[in-house]
C-alpha cells in the first residue's frame, strides 16, 4: 500500500522532456526530507519515500524545511522498496544508487530521459542487499577525507542537478 499526496496543480516546465524520481530509503531527518521536497518542486522531480520513516510527515519541521512548497511536492510514500519497484517498474538501467562506497563518480552518470536516483538514510545509508542487487549502479560524490559524508539534501541536489545538466547538454549539442 502506498500513500499518494495530491499531485501538484502546476508542474515545472523544463525546456526538454525529462523525468526524475528521487527515492529516499528510510530517511531519518525531517529537515533533509523537507529540503529535498523543495528541490523536487523546483526541478519537477517526483519524490518517493520508502518506509520506515524516522519522523512524521505531519511534523512542522518537514513543512518548515519545505517552506510553503510542501503541498506542491509530487510525493508517494511506499511501505517498502519492493512495493515501489512493483508499481513504478523502473527498467534496471534507469536505477542509480548513491553511497560513499560507490565505485563510479556521479559525473559519469549517463544522460537519460528517465532516472530513479536512490539514496539511503542519513545514519545507515542504503541496505547492503540493495547495494548488492544493483552493484553495477552504485555511484559516489567525491569528498575529502576530512568528513564522513555530505548532508543528504546536499547530495540529492548535487546529483539531481547534474543529471538535468548532463541531459540538457547532450540534447542541446545534438540539435546544434
Amino acid at each position: 500500500m502506498k500513500y499518494r499526496q495530491n499531485p501538484p496543480q502546476e508542474k515545472i516546465v523544463l525546456p526538454f522532456r525529462c523525468e526524475r524520481h528521487i527515492v529516499l530509503v528510510s530517511p531519518d531527518i525531517h529537515w533533509n526530507t523537507g529540503n529535498i521536497g523543495r528541490t523536487c518542486v523546483g526541478t519537477g522531480a517526483h519524490l518517493h519515500l520508502i518506509k520506515p520513516l524516522g519522523f512524521s510527515l505531519d511534523s512542522p519541521f518537514v513543512k518548515r524545511a519545505g517552506l510553503d512548497y510542501w503541498q506542491h511536492v509530487d510525493l508517494d510514500i511506499w511501505e517498502n522498496f519492493h512495493a515501489f519497484l512493483d508499481t513504478m517498474a523502473p527498467a534496471r538501467e534507469e536505477i542509480f544508487l548513491f553511497s560513499k562506497n560507490g565505485t563510479k563518480a556521479y559525473w559519469s552518470l549517463p544522460p537519460m530521459e528517465r532516472m530513479f536516483l536512490i539514496f539511503g538514510s542519513e545514519t545507515k545509508g542504503l541496505p547492503p542487499a540493495l547495494l548488492e542487487t544493483y552493484e553495477n549502479a552504485v555511484y559516489f560524490i567525491p569528498i575529502t577525507p576530512h568528513i564522513r559524508s555530505l548532508n543528504l539534501s546536499s547530495a540529492v541536489g548535487i546529483v539531481l542537478f547534474e543529471t538535468l545538466r548532463n541531459y540538457w547538454v547532450t540534447r542541446h549539442s545534438k540539435s546544434v
